[in-house]
């Protein structure tokens, strides 16, 4: 199965999205399963993951619900307080009927806190995930990476999915201390990274696949294909292209591997990480 394991749906508003800023017009729109579906058969993907994009337990609801009635998408990353105490486990068995429900996330790069992922109450509410079979998806960006590290480091046990390479410098062509973070993090075996949202780190208006190729090698090279797996950001990734750009650039950036590689990096390591 060939799997876009990260995509995002939304009726936009402004009051809801607030992180969508105002010259981002592009995507300051509704985006729903029937904007989804035909883009999805054109490049033959047969499954998705939804992730959340507000930190709601409303949207969660609202993105079970659209799975329930979209086959294509194949598994939910919500969000639930994972810092709310025994809050924490009335959300989650709230959704422990759903085996859509795949995966938690957080949007820890926003936290004024840069050490926000350490947090004693966060740390209480991570540990609740594995009792319902749920992963952990990792957003942040490169210089949280140490502290991702420690963290992934206080749940051996718990199976994580970093999102988008840990958003890197590509803009300004940085790699370092990136790429020494990520063969470390990369180590631990319970952690997937994401092919993914790399294009709006890098200049949007003039980004080329070379640009990227680079940072595509190290998470190549660190994870492999058996733990890495492709997703395109969308719609957030219109912002800097299309998706056909980018769905070009990821298999063209992995062309030289066997097709059993390929295969995982395109649907087999997101199956695998997800249980879909």
């Amino acid at each position: 199965m060939t799997i876009d394991a990260h995509h995002h749906l939304w009726k936009y508003s402004a009051a809801e999205y607030g992180w969508i800023a105002p010259e981002q017009r592009v995507i300051r729109r509704d985006f729903l399963p029937e904007d989804l579906e035909p883009l999805m058969h054109h490049f033959g993907i047969e499954g998705t993951v939804a992730v959340q994009a507000r930190q709601t337990l409303e949207e969660t609801t609202w993105l079970l619900g659209l799975g329930e009635k979209h086959p294509l998408i194949r598994g939910v990353v919500g969000w639930v307080p994972l810092t709310d105490g025994a809050g924490v486990k009335r959300s989650l068995q709230q959704f422990a009927g759903n085996r859509r429900l795949r995966g938690v996330r957080h949007v820890i790069h926003d936290e004024p806190d840069p050490r926000y992922i350490l947090r004693k109450d966060f740390n209480e509410g991570v540990s609740a995930l594995r009792e319902f079979g749920l992963r952990y998806d990792i957003l942040i960006f490169e210089r949280h990476l140490p502290a991702a590290i420690e963290f992934v480091d206080r749940h051996p046990n718990q199976t994580f999915v970093l999102d988008h390479v840990a958003k890197p410098r590509i803009k300004d062509k940085i790699m370092s201390p990136w790429d020494r973070n990520m063969r470390e993090l990369a180590k631990r075996q319970n952690v997937y990274c994401k092919l993914s949202g790399m294009v709006t780190e890098a200049d949007p208006q003039r980004w080329t696949p070379a640009d990227l190729q680079p940072y595509i090698d190290v998470v190549l090279a660190a994870f492999g294909p058996r733990r890495l797996m492709y997703g395109s950001d969308w719609p957030v990734m219109l912002l800097a292209g299309d998706y056909a750009r980018w769905y070009g650039t990821v298999t063209n950036a992995i062309a030289k591997l066997s097709k059993a590689e390929q295969d995982s990096i395109m649907g087999g390591t997101a199956a695998e990480a997800y249980g879909i």
